[in-house]
């Protein structure tokens, strides 16, 4: 097992951890979750002996085996499917030796070293380890002919798979990854959900994936307050832990709040008083013993909204027979040639549509959003865009696109010069830039801060169609989660290609996959898609997969509900959300006027208390000034119950409509 016994750990003048313990037991799998800067990627290279605690200590077996993703990757001529078997660093002794061995004239010696070298290598699954490597490659997003491709002729995030591929195929009692789905698509995060949740030693994973912590991990420690707290069960059940406990831990606070107000106050009426002295002395020995609670420091909970659409065209647009792809020119004779990656697509996005875009890494789903967006020209085939349409684009690699030598306020004043500078900073605000950050450079800034000034942008341009490729790439947990409530709550159309298949479910009612070249409509959900995965490319690891059929995309439809049938259900299920959805977005609307109303209140009556504090207003000069004082006092917490009461029954109308 692995045991923090009195663990604190500083880096530079930050600490980070004080004086934890913790408990982890082998087999466990563990998601590690924490705030930006918790020290989390701290708490591994603790693990992996690259850092040391300032005070007590971190053990586990010493016979373990341990495996972690590199964060660099040579540019090595090496072909990629032997860089991922050297991920088996035992075997590639092994090997070595034997080769060297095998060099030279054999002496007796030799011989018997030769065949306990050929018994050690049967014993690490030397004979299969290249069809090991190959399902790997192949569930990690790898062709064939990629495979033999050199590692220095990929991309940084494809060099980061390799990396992934090479600590799977290392054999090992402890796993550490850190957010190991960050360079992955789709198909490649089911895939390794369900290689993880076979892997038999100790897993701990860094991850802002909801869903997939919910899949693979049954052990939850959260770093907070620098403490680690472990929680028995999957993402979704820390949730439901945490919350009930924050809400305990507040009810204890305010009451104990209460309770030494309560002894304050006789202390200080009493104290001086003979007669009382004695009994004011010990209420002021219990308020000494009494134990300090902490309030409840919840994180700040971070949330936006997407502004009401200007206009709603219909159609926003029409494709027919578009060809989508890329005109390149030739090396030879600088002829311009045309490759297509999605072809005959006939298509046509009505307002209000909200369509996750499904397929395979590499078949074409990027490139379709491109040309939607019109990045990308259609190479054959017509596009018709309806008036007024105001496209909002989130590219792949948007968050390179920005300016990193220029501020949030300048990224937002080229969108909008004549808008004065003080809404620009407002705006903002409400994406976590205020102070000096709205007006510094964001070269310093984290990836997700970046993601989160490129949503600005977006939503700042009140857009009726939303293209988002990859959204929730460098955003944590908190921010994924408030994307995920304003796309809920978008008014306008939305093509979404995300990993992230809570974002998915959650935005989206209905799904199209590009396969083979084309777009089609998909019928089914998330987990029909994974099963069709695993039937065709991810079925390839262990077995001949059979074709995509001919104009099919989905998998089959169980015997019991036909085609028809399914295709009704979720027509029904799509016209019962946006039901839902209209019925909800006036008490929503409501609810936030009302908190807006009581802020105010809160903060006039705060005002007037403090004015009723000052000993100066009770004199006889002041009786006029008192008497209003007194009435706004009076009015002001009159208000304040009736707006509260009104909250109340909003949000217990909204719950009911949720139940």
């Amino acid at each position: 097992m692995i045991r923090f016994q009195q663990v604190s750990l500083t880096r530079g003048i930050k600490p980070l951890l004080e004086n934890v313990d913790l408990t982890l037991n082998p087999g466990d799998k563990i998601g590690l979750i924490g705030a930006n800067g918790a020290g989390k990627s701290s708490l591994f290279a603790l693990l992996r002996g690259e850092l040391h605690a300032d005070l007590g200590e971190v053990d586990f077996p010493a016979k373990w085996r341990m495996a972690y993703v590199a964060q660099e990757t040579p540019a090595l001529d090496r072909p990629a499917l032997e860089y991922a078997i050297d991920g088996d660093a035992n075997l590639r002794k092994l090997e070595a030796e034997l080769a060297e061995l095998e060099k030279g004239p054999h002496s007796a010696a030799d011989g018997t070293r030769i065949g306990e070298l050929h018994a050690a290598m049967a014993d690490a699954d030397a004979y299969t380890v290249k069809s090991r490597a190959e399902q790997l490659l192949t569930g990690l997003g790898f062709s064939q002919e990629q495979m033999q491709q050199p590692v220095a002729s990929f991309s940084g995030g494809w060099r980061m798979r390799l990396n992934l591929a090479q600590a799977l195929m290392c054999p090992s009692d402890l796993l550490l990854l850190d957010e190991p789905t960050n360079h992955l698509d789709l198909d490649a995060i089911i895939w390794l959900e369900d290689w993880l949740k076979r892997y038999p030693g100790t897993l701990i994973i860094i991850s802002h994936d909801r869903d997939f912590l919910d899949g693979v991990v049954n052990v939850i420690v959260h770093i907070d307050d620098l403490k680690l707290k472990r929680y028995s069960g999957n993402y979704s059940s820390f949730e439901r832990q945490r919350a009930a406990h924050m809400a305990l831990t507040q009810a204890a606070f305010e009451k104990q709040a209460r309770q030494r107000a309560h002894l304050q106050s006789f202390i200080d009426r009493f104290k001086a008083k003979a007669t009382k002295a004695r009994q004011a002395q010990s209420r002021m020995k219990m308020l000494a013993k009494m134990e300090e609670l902490a309030p409840l420091r919840a994180a700040a909970e971070f949330s936006f909204e997407f502004r009401e659409p200007l206009s709603a065209p219909n159609p926003l647009l029409v494709m027919e027979d578009v060809v989508a792809g890329y005109r390149i020119e030739s090396a030879t004779d600088h002829q311009s040639i045309d490759k297509p990656i999605v072809s005959g697509v006939n298509f046509s996005l009505q307002t209000g549509q909200r369509i996750g875009l499904l397929g395979v890494n590499g078949a074409g789903k990027s490139t379709l959003v491109k040309t939607i967006a019109g990045e990308l020209k259609p190479l054959a085939g017509d596009m018709r865009l309806g008036k007024g349409l105001a496209i909002g684009y989130f590219a792949q690699h948007q968050v390179e696109m920005l300016r990193h030598d220029e501020s949030p306020l300048w990224h937002l004043a080229r969108i909008a010069p004549t808008t004065r500078e003080q809404e620009l900073r407002n705006f903002l605000g409400g994406f976590n830039f205020g102070g000096e950050m709205v007006t510094s450079k964001i070269a310093p800034f984290s990836g997700g801060e970046k993601a989160r000034l490129a949503l600005a942008l977006i939503v700042w341009q009140r857009p009726n169609l939303l293209l988002l490729d990859e959204p929730t790439n460098h955003l944590d947990l908190e921010t994924r989660e408030a994307l995920t409530m304003a796309l809920a709550q978008f008014e306008g159309t939305l093509v979404l290609v995300s990993h992230d298949r809570h974002l998915l479910r959650a935005t989206t009612d209905q799904f199209m996959i590009v396969a083979e070249g084309r777009l089609q409509p998909f019928d089914g959900d998330l987990d029909d898609y994974r099963d069709w995965l695993f039937k065709t490319k991810l079925g390839k690891a262990e077995a001949t997969p059979s074709p995509l059929p001919q104009n099919s995309a989905a998998p089959s439809v169980p015997a019991s509900e036909s085609r028809e049938d399914r295709q009704e259900r979720r027509r029904i299920e799509a016209e019962e959300r946006q039901r839902l959805s209209s019925v909800k977005k006036p008490i929503e609307s409501r609810i936030k006027r009302l908190d807006e109303q009581m802020a105010k209140l809160n903060a006039r009556k705060a005002e007037v208390d403090g004015k009723l504090a000052d000993p100066a207003i009770y004199d006889d000069a002041n009786k006029e000034q008192l008497k209003a004082l007194i009435l706004d006092q009076a009015y002001l917490a009159k208000e304040l119950e009736q707006l509260e009461t009104e909250w109340l029954e909003q949000h217990e109308a909204l719950e009911q409509l949720n139940s």
